[in-house]
């Protein structure tokens, strides 16, 4: 059912909006309206422009939390007042920043390690001590690299000619790292011909009395000991936060609370003049809230409260809050895939609930399988609320029920006695038709029946929303349901037997709801008393009628046939088991148990997954689409009650 809503308007002094939304609004699912919008026939409204003073500290928090381990564990402290949550998170904020920075200073000194070693690492082959090297005074020094082609060319043709010594390093693709040692006098020449070999200089600014290689397992060693001391600070950091995890967790909680209860100003508006400043709150809440809300408040002298009952003229729609059994409450999650319906509206979550679980029973009719799903699905849903869980584990029950109707379970069908019939093997001779299998003709009959209630929901729906024409001509509507319903009771007697009506009486059955139909635009206009006239002419009318009238005749035999497949699935699962069981070999009376096992899990999952679908199908396409808009908006209160029982651990 759909619950019914007031819109409400608050006010008050400005200044004491935060104790109404704290101290009454949060106890409440309200969904709040822009009050700048709604209330345009209100003079002088402004906007709140003050900035939220918690979302700081509060996203602050929220990190701080975040990084514990386990934070919906950890029982919030209630003692702190706000001024001491707000103490709590600066305080560990400076503390957390300060080990941070820490941090950050030794991962800078292990990039600086690191680039040292890139700068080494071609030069570990050299077998010299740098310190040495780089306080040379009469010999001049070059490191750096050249590429290996003029490398071997240097070998090949000018090694013998040099007055310079080459020390080889490392290699990589394409170049050879080394140093070049030459006397003063020398320099210049050689530095000259490495030139053009196009030697490209490595400036070390590195000290160490050891070899390069001796150098980068200093660097390693160092960056060891760096990292150890960052591990030491995230441990630090950690048992900070661990510590003080009570007081972090109630500050988040309760800091949230009030930037939310703050929050509420977006939604507000300003009402000032020159002897007050005043608050303006409105928006949609249950019928049965107002009345507490109204009782809680009446002796509150700063708190005026105003219910508008012409709601639908001036505020608009109202948005939908569903309100079911809680055994069909798993079911509104397929109406709210297809869309909520509107105030006026029917809620069809019973509806679905009944046919959905009835449907799917029929096309999944096993009592061992059944009971799978009735048990995985209510288990599931019973510990982790998943609204399929709940889906499935109803259609499970009705699963049962059809499989002793069927005399199946596991797919054997010689342990139960079939208390209605077998699907496979039930056939029934009909007139004109010959034989066809039982379950066929039964799935249609029901869906005749399922298509004929949809219409009667269509005109309830249509009369609630005051439109005529789509009660009574429409194809769902009267009209409609006259010739639907006048072509089954035709069909019932021929194919039973019995005499059908004469040809004056169906001409009159069948002729007056398609003129009606045909006619519903000219007909809706003269009941609302409309002048308008129609955009196309009329012949181009009646033309298009004409076809639309054909549409609708296919329409109504391709959705009654459509749920032939009911019967279909329901042989089908019966022949899918049969060759489970004959894999198995039970027939010849040693049957492979982990087959038989195997067969019934797959079947069950797989098959059980395609009816889930085709029934949905059926729902959607065949059901819904007669009757049911889904143009509602969702209910969505800025606060939920659960936030409540938070707030007063607080």
């Amino acid at each position: 059912m759909i619950v019914k809503m007031k819109f409400i308007n608050i006010s008050g002094p400005r200044t004491d909006i935060d104790r109404v939304t704290e101290h009454y609004l949060s106890k409440y699912e309200i969904q709040l309206e822009s009050a700048l919008s709604e209330l345009k026939t209100v003079d002088n409204l402004r906007p709140f422009v003050e900035l939220n003073p918690y979302r700081d500290t509060l996203a602050i928090a929220s990190q701080f939390v975040g990084l514990l381990e386990n934070p919906d564990n950890v029982t919030p402290d209630t003692s702190l007042g706000l001024d001491g949550l707000f103490e709590i998170v600066q305080n560990t904020n400076h503390d957390y920043l300060h080990l941070q920075e820490k941090k950050e200073n030794y991962k800078k000194d292990i990039e600086e390690c690191r680039n040292k070693q890139r700068d080494i690492a071609p030069f570990r082959p050299l077998d010299c001590k740098l310190e040495n090297v780089l306080n040379y005074k009469y010999i001049n020094y070059r490191f750096g690299k050249i590429p290996l082609e003029y490398y071997h060319k240097m070998q090949k043709y000018l090694m013998n000619d040099l007055t310079a010594i080459f020390v080889e390093g490392e290699r990589d693709e394409s170049s050879v790292y080394g140093a070049y040692f030459v006397t003063p006098g020398e320099s210049i020449k050689v530095d000259a011909v490495f030139r053009s070999l196009h030697f490209e200089r490595i400036t070390l600014n590195l000290v160490s009395d050891g070899t390069p290689a001796d150098l980068y397992r200093e660097m390693d060693n160092e960056i060891a000991n760096i990292t150890k001391k960052i591990v030491d600070i995230d441990k630090e950091s950690a048992k900070l936060l661990s510590n003080r995890a009570p007081q972090l967790v109630a500050a988040q909680q309760k800091l949230e609370e009030m930037s939310k209860n703050f929050d509420v100003r977006k939604m507000a508006a300003r009402m000032q003049d020159d002897d007050e400043d005043s608050y303006i709150l409105c928006g949609w809440m249950a019928e049965k809230d107002v009345t507490k809300f109204l009782e809680e408040t009446k002796d509150d002298d700063k708190v005026f409260v105003m219910v508008e009952d012409d709601k639908e003229t001036y505020f608009g729609e109202p948005p939908t809050k569903l309100k079911n059994p809680k055994l069909f409450k798993p079911f509104e999650m397929y109406v709210q895939m297809y869309g909520l319906p509107a105030h006026n509206e029917m809620d069809p979550t019973v509806f679905v609930g009944l046919t959905y679980s009835f449907i799917f029973g029929a096309m999944f009719g096993d009592v061992g399988q059944g009971l799978l799903l009735a048990l995985g699905g209510g288990l599931l849903y019973f510990w982790k609320k998943i609204p399929l869980a709940g889906i499935i584990g109803t259609a499970g029950i009705f699963s049962t029920f059809f499989g002793f109707m069927f005399g199946s379970i596991f797919g054997f069908e010689d342990i139960l006695d079939a208390i209605w019939l077998r699907p496979i093997d039930s056939m029934t001779t009909l007139p004109f038709i010959g034989k066809l299998n039982t379950v066929f003709i039964v799935a249609v009959a029901f869906g005749m029946g399922v298509i004929i209630f949809t219409m009667i929901l269509h005109i309830v729906n249509a009369l609630r929303s005051r439109d005529p024409g789509a009660a009574w001509f429409d194809v769902n509507g009267a009209a409609g349901l006259v010739f639907y319903t006048s072509v089954v009771v035709t069909i019932v007697l021929f194919m039973t037997g019995h005499k059908t009506p004469g040809a004056l009486v169906m001409a009159i059955m069948f002729g007056i709801p398609l003129l009606l139909i045909l006619f519903k635009e000219p007909l809706t206009k003269k009941i609302q008393k409309r002048t308008d006239k129609m955009e196309e002419s009329k012949a181009m009318f009646l033309v298009q009628g004409f076809f639309e009238l054909f549409e609708t005749l296919l329409s109504y035999f391709s959705n009654t046939l459509s749920f032939v497949r009911i019967g279909a699935f329901a042989v089908s699962h019966a022949a899918m088991m049969e060759v489970v069981l004959m894999l198995a070999g039970v027939e010849e009376g040693n049957p492979n148990w982990i087959i038989v096992i195997l067969g019934n899990l797959f079947v069950c999952g797989m098959e059980g997954l395609i009816v889930g679908i085709q029934v949905l199908r059926l729902e959607y396409y065949e059901m819904f689409s007669r009757f049911y808009r889904g143009s509602g908006r969702a209910f969505n209160p800025y606060t939920k009650k659960a936030v409540n029982k938070t707030k007063k651990n607080i």
